[in-house]
């Protein structure tokens, strides 16, 4: 399903605090009169007298190890042609955002103001002591062959073009694998390609290497077939794949040719000429985001045509960032001088060998549920398969070994792990979540349906088919809120003051009485209690018109949760509702509780917050080990604060004895297992806490709040456990995706909580 982007959001995306996409941040303390003195003068005089005995010494006392350069004149951006090169500014910026999440490689965007290929080699060689390599961007052909050529001549880090390479590693990639799905050999097929710019040249040049005869490959332009004795539109690139031929236009290149690559313009290919191909025909139909015959056509135009395309929403997506970062990463990590045609290959090689692999429960989840085996809709491995950065940057990093272009051997083994290691804890848990959100979605109601967060949230849920939203407020409202925005999910409204009039209003009504008649809540009260969108969403759920509630972008912590609590009470079992958050760090993930709920807990309470704690983190696939905090280390005080804790430890031991859990301690030895195991080898404690029980809500919500802002954690909560039935209740202020991220943990909650799970049939109210 393709995402729907409005101008408006895209703008408010780049504007928004601080702008643009990337930033810079130190990577050293410069905190103090020493630190300043170690970073700058004087002692920043002894890496440079180093640097300058030995130039290799960069790699190791500057950021030259993990720095690229993604550079670009502007002259071919993206599908918007020759716009300058402060215009593609934003395209280097998201180039940036791509090598770093997916892997982890910091990049300087470099834009400049010249269009002199030479002028433009110049500048760049120039730059170029500043690097680990260089990426070449949106450089127009010919002059980006050009341009590449010589700085690769020049220099002695990797220059790598990616709009010629990207897109040739990828559909070598499909095409080896396509080719062995249909029996066909790479020295017999015919093979055409439209668009004769950087990517056709270079997909071109590549497909020579895996067997396909240049003489069967004919380029299609604007000219039409580049064809002996053409002289209109060539040049020397172009040339090389001249060859006698009587076709002259595209339909007639596409008769009787095994494979078709379109690099060029949407709508050019018809039916009639997908049918006039051989059989099981190859099509990459690569123009985006409309390609040069939409899939449906070509299906039902031949029932045999294995595809690709360059939307998410088809299969077989040919998408660079399957490629550029884990080259370069593969690159930087052994200092490689060059990425050669070795590297390339084995970069594509890699990515094939991987599509046909099993493919994990996690990412099948992340892509629909549907099965995921290597056949004609599953070529190439899908962008966001995080096992793509483990096989294709040690397949990089051996060519480059073998090739002897590498400056440093690595042990692959090793390797591999380092790699593990970078894939980073924030997107690791929160995806643990989605996956399992999507594999059955949940109707998810949302008290504040005129808040421009929640439609927003609500279109990345949609997209993600993560939760059908139910929004609470006037329909009308909401529906001119969602065009305003520019937005198109699908979704149901429902005014709470309205249908306290209708039968469903006075049935909620009967209930609430009923349940709540002891606490001073009559029929009439209960009517007036549901004109309250936190009464009336929390009963929707109560009543099993919805499966879970989000509310609180708008309302205090407490004004949201107190309705929710009353209708729904607290699960069977329980005696607490508790609150934790979920802090991701770089090398680990702490669950933090109780830091919204729970004020003064006794030790049986400690002891039901712990367990709480512990399910939630389970949520998440984390194997719990819980450290009971106090000011106190085993009894080093018997202050009545730290026997309470020693108290609730004993409760939760006895409760439950598998779970690991130790305390009283205080925090750093809850976190450091080196200090625990040297001071306190008696502990439970086998490896550092990822859970930290708190002696008290004004403990728990400073810790969590200084290390959300101080140690730059990314935090996700407050999750609720406790509670009857799925409610989450949101902090003021909360961004876009903090509500994607609660309202995925709901819909977990309703899968676990619901023993049939159903899909629900997304609908739009009349009017919407």
């Amino acid at each position: 399903m393709p995402v729907h982007v409005s101008k408006e959001e895209a703008l408010e995306y780049h504007a928004r605090e601080p702008h643009g996409k990337i930033e810079v941040k130190p990577t050293k303390p410069a905190l103090t009169q020493r630190d300043l003195a170690l970073a700058y003068t004087p002692g920043v005089a002894e890496p440079c007298r180093e640097i300058q005995r030995d130039p290799e010494l960069a790699y190791r006392y500057t950021t030259k190890d993990n720095l690229v350069a993604v550079l670009t004149n502007g002259t071919a951006v993206l599908g918007l042609g020759d716009i300058g090169a402060l215009a593609g500014k934003p395209v280097m910026e998201g180039k940036g955002i791509l090598f770093k999440r997916f892997a982890d490689i910091n990049v300087f965007d470099i834009e400049v103001d010249e269009k002199d290929p030479k002028k433009l080699v110049d500048i760049a060689a120039a730059l170029a002591p500043t690097f680990g390599g260089i990426n070449l961007e949106d450089i127009k052909a010919p002059e980006c062959f050009e341009v590449e050529t010589e700085l690769k001549k020049r220099l002695d880090i990797p220059v790598f073009h990616d709009d010629q390479h990207g897109t040739a590693i990828i559909t070598t990639a499909a095409l080896l694998n396509a080719l062995d799905l249909v029996k066909k050999k790479a020295a017999d097929i015919r093979v055409v390609i439209s668009g004769a710019g950087a990517a056709g040249i270079a997909s071109a040049n590549m497909y020579l290497e895996v067997g396909v005869r240049r003489e069967h490959i004919t380029l299609v332009d604007t000219a039409g077939v580049v064809h002996k004795g053409r002289t209109a539109n060539m040049n020397p690139y172009k040339e090389a794949y001249a060859h006698e031929t009587k076709a002259r236009t595209l339909a007639d290149a596409m008769k009787g040719a095994d494979v078709f690559m379109g690099l060029s313009a949407p709508n050019i290919v018809t039916a009639e000429m997908i049918k006039s191909m051989a059989r099981d025909p190859i099509v990459f139909a690569l123009a985006n985001p409309v390609p040069e015959i939409p899939y449906e056509t070509a299906v039902a135009a031949r029932p045999d045509v294995v595809m690709a395309t360059g939307r998410s929403d088809y299969p077989n997506q040919v998408n660079n960032v399957l490629g550029f970062p884990f080259i370069f990463r593969g690159a930087l990590d052994v200092r490689a001088r060059q990425i050669n045609d070795e590297m390339k290959m084995a970069a594509a090689r890699a990515l094939a060998a991987l599509a046909r692999e099993d493919v994990p429960d996690h990412v099948i989840a992340a892509y629909g549920g549907e099965p995921l085996r290597f056949g004609p809709k599953y070529l190439i491995p899908k962008p966001l398969d995080h096992r793509v950065l483990l096989w294709v940057a040690p397949a990089i990093a051996e060519a480059a070994m073998k090739t002897g272009v590498a400056r440093r051997n690595v042990d692959l083994a090793a390797y591999r792990e380092e790699l593990e290691a970078r894939l980073g804890k924030e997107y690791e848990m929160m995806r643990v979540i989605f996956n399992k959100a999507k594999r059955a979605p949940k109707r998810i109601v949302f008290a504040e349906g005129h808040q421009d967060k929640i439609h927003r949230a609500c279109q990345i849920l949609h997209d993600e088919r993560i939760a059908f939203p139910i929004l609470l407020g006037d329909p009308d409202l909401i529906a001119k809120k969602r065009g305003d925005l520019g937005l198109d999910y699908e979704y149901e409204a429902m005014d709470p003051w309205a249908e306290t009039l209708l039968p469903r209003g006075e049935r909620y009504a009967q209930h609430l009485a009923q349940k709540r008649a002891r606490k001073g809540v009559t029929p009439t009260t209960a009517r007036e209690l549901l004109r309250n969108r936190n009464y009336f969403g929390a009963m929707m759920v109560e009543m099993g018109d919805a499966d879970g509630f989000i509310s609180g972008i708008g309302f205090q912590y407490q004004e949201a949760l107190r309705p929710a609590l009353e209708v729904l009470g607290v699960r069977a079992g329980a005696h607490k509702v508790v609150g934790s958050y979920m802090l991701a760090f770089p090398d680990r993930v702490l669950f933090l509780a109780d830091a919204t709920v729970n004020i003064d807990p006794s030790a049986e309470d400690l002891c039901e917050i712990a367990m709480a704690a512990a399910r939630i983190a389970r949520k998440f696939d984390v194997e719990p080990r819980i450290a009971m905090l106090s000011f106190s280390n085993f009894g080093s005080s018997r202050h009545p604060f730290a026997l309470k804790v020693a108290d609730a430890t004993k409760l939760v031991q006895k409760r439950d004895p598998e779970l690991m859990v130790d305390g009283e301690m205080q925090a750093d030895a809850a976190v450091v297992p080196e200090l625990l195991k040297e001071q306190f080898p008696f502990s439970r404690l086998k490896d550092a806490a990822n859970v930290l029980v708190f002696p008290n809500l004004e403990s728990a919500n400073t810790a969590y709040k200084l290390l959300q802002r101080l140690a730059d954690a990314h935090m996700v909560g407050p999750i609720l456990e406790g509670v009857a039935k799925p409610c989450h209740i949101l902090q003021r202020g909360d961004e876009v995706q903090d509500i994607v991220n609660m309202a995925a943990i709901c819909v977990v909650d309703a899968q676990v909580g619901q023993r049939k799970i159903t899909t629900p049939t997304p609908r739009i109210v009349p009017g919407a």
